[in-house]
């Protein structure tokens, strides 16, 4: 075989292994650019599954948000929802006039209701943040809507027992709170709400106070 053929044969040998090699190159950076995109999307909803309390994202039925709005007339103030996952409660209580809040841990959420708002034309009557419920005061709001799981109950009961002025409501949805009375309750279910009022419940406990504090101390 001449020296010719054997230096085109070699050329085309490096040629295909050099086009091997590049597929290769380009594979790998496929595949890594969409593990790497996985995991930023996955990451929001995951990471909170491995918090002490979960608050997972499960959307609102149409009847939940009917039965919300339903607890939120004649009321006057700013409505905010903690955990408000896609907006859907937000956007609603927007649209009926009220200046409304959302408080909710994944920001694809987050980004997702703003664009929701946008779209809806309710962007100006509402607002959306990336944050952690624990970490934020409530004291400013005089309604609220919590979407929860009963393991997280008894502990936002006492958080917002503290923090929330005696004109606010609080509607529970899918989970009641473990030791507040509901003044009304509404819808069956998985579409259930329970509505607390502030007052109620404080004049409620003091009541109870007073009662402990008349009771013979040789009969405590």
């Amino acid at each position: 075989m001449s020296n010719a053929v054997q230096e085109e044969l070699s050329l085309i040998s490096n040629s295909g292994k050099s086009k091997k090699k590049r597929w290769g190159l380009v594979i790998t950076g496929v595949v890594g650019g969409t593990l790497v995109a996985l995991y930023a999307v996955a990451t929001p909803f995951v990471a909170p599954a491995l918090r002490k309390i979960c608050l997972p994202y499960v959307p609102a039925t149409p009847t939940q948000v009917e039965n919300v709005l339903k607890m939120l007339n004649s009321r006057s103030g700013p409505v905010v929802d903690i955990g408000s996952g896609d907006g859907r409660i937000v956007i609603a209580a927007a649209k009926k006039g009220f200046q409304a809040v959302g408080y909710e841990l994944n920001p694809w959420l987050v980004w997702y209701s703003r664009y929701r708002a946008w779209r809806e034309g309710v962007n100006h009557k509402t607002t959306f943040y990336i944050s952690d419920l624990w970490k934020i005061s409530f004291s400013r709001y005089t309604n609220v809507v919590i979407f929860g799981v009963p393991q997280m109950m008894p502990q936002l009961e006492k958080k917002l027992e503290m923090e929330l002025d005696e004109c606010a409501r609080v509607i529970a949805c899918r989970f009641p709170f473990p030791h507040w009375i509901p003044k009304h309750v509404s819808g069956e279910g998985v579409d259930t709400v329970w509505t607390y009022e502030l007052d109620t419940l404080k004049k409620y406990k003091e009541s109870r106070s007073v009662d402990q504090n008349q009771i013979p101390s040789d009969l405590v």
